[in-house]
């Protein structure tokens, strides 16, 4: 194995001609350069100099080997480099889970921003629901998790939050149910119907039960999926009608559903409508790091839209 300390003796050798101007350029005394450059032979089973009175030159195997100290000095000037922009904030990787709808709303248009901006930051995305990101962040397998404002205990010193953007929830109708044509619903209307909706443990759930049982029912639900397409393919075949955050089918309150194809109804609920506060979390003391404040601004830059939506 050769040593790359000496390499850096045979290099300063090469540019400064003589053994007592190499050892002035590395601060060593000549006698110093002259055992550091004996065992780097010995190293290597070749003579890498020749000597010319007090000056010297290299051997064929000395010019090989200084092409290959040169290449070594140039990786490690690199790996400086690397680790000062990491230091500075500039280059590294950013674990984030988050649920679906929110990974098509905000983190992906965040990741866009992040390239054109900071291309040397690596934004690895987890799809993984609002409840089950939390545990992920304080395990440590994620760095930033975006989850739903009322999952998080607002004394739980572990973690430090700031918020993204809130929706309501519209009822959604298949085209052809009695109060599409609706400008708002009220939700005790729809007691006695079919409901679809996402499975129990699901923070979702809990709003959409929540805000039946307001209304003076407790909704029938046949039907469950935790995939919100699911959930409106469902609706769309008639299946029943379902609550769902604005953002999560990005239907139109006043016109078409998904794609513009007019098979579903997204309406406004009467009165106060539920709201999902969607916001962003991470491990107390790590809100500062440079990596992940490019994330967090990234993310509050592309919500202003989004927020405005709902």
């Amino acid at each position: 194995m050769i040593d790359p300390r000496r390499l850096r003796v045979l290099r300063a050798l090469a540019d400064h001609g003589t053994v007592t101007a190499a050892g002035r350029a590395l601060h060593l005394t000549p006698s110093a350069v002259s055992q550091q450059l004996a065992a780097l032979e010995s190293e290597v089973g070749h003579a890498l100099l020749r000597r010319h009175g007090r000056r010297v030159s290299l051997t064929a195997a000395g010019e090989l080997l200084v092409g290959h100290a040169n290449a070594v000095a140039a990786e490690l000037e690199r790996a400086g480099a690397t680790l000062a922009a990491f230091a500075a904030g500039t280059t590294g990787r950013v674990e984030v889970g988050s649920f679906a709808s929110a990974i098509t709303q905000v983190v992906a248009p965040a990741l866009a921003v992040l390239r054109s901006r900071a291309p040397d930051v690596a934004l690895r995305v987890r799809d993984v629901e609002g409840h089950a990101s939390v545990p992920l962040l304080l395990d440590g397998e994620i760095d930033l998790a975006i989850t739903e404002g009322y999952r998080l205990h607002a004394d739980d010193r572990r973690l430090t939050r700031f918020p993204l953007y809130t929706e309501p929830f519209d009822v959604v109708l298949p085209a052809a149910h009695r109060l599409a044509g609706k400008a708002e619903v009220d939700l005790a209307d729809l007691a006695d119907d079919d409901w679809v909706a996402t499975l129990p443990g699901n923070p979702v759930r809990d709003v959409v039960e929540l805000a039946c049982s307001q209304a003076g029912f407790a909704p029938r639900i046949p039907h469950t999926s935790d995939d919100f397409r699911a959930i409106g393919a469902l609706v769309r075949a008639g299946a029943g009608v379902a609550l769902v955050p604005r953002n999560a089918l990005r239907c139109d309150p006043a016109g078409d559903g998904p794609a513009g194809d007019g098979a579903l109804r997204g309406v406004p609920v009467r009165g106060a409508a539920p709201l999902r506060r969607v916001v962003a979390a991470v491990r107390r003391g790590s809100a500062e790091h440079p990596l992940v404040a490019l994330v967090r601004d990234a993310l509050v830059e592309v919500c202003r839209p989004v927020a405005g939506r709902g």
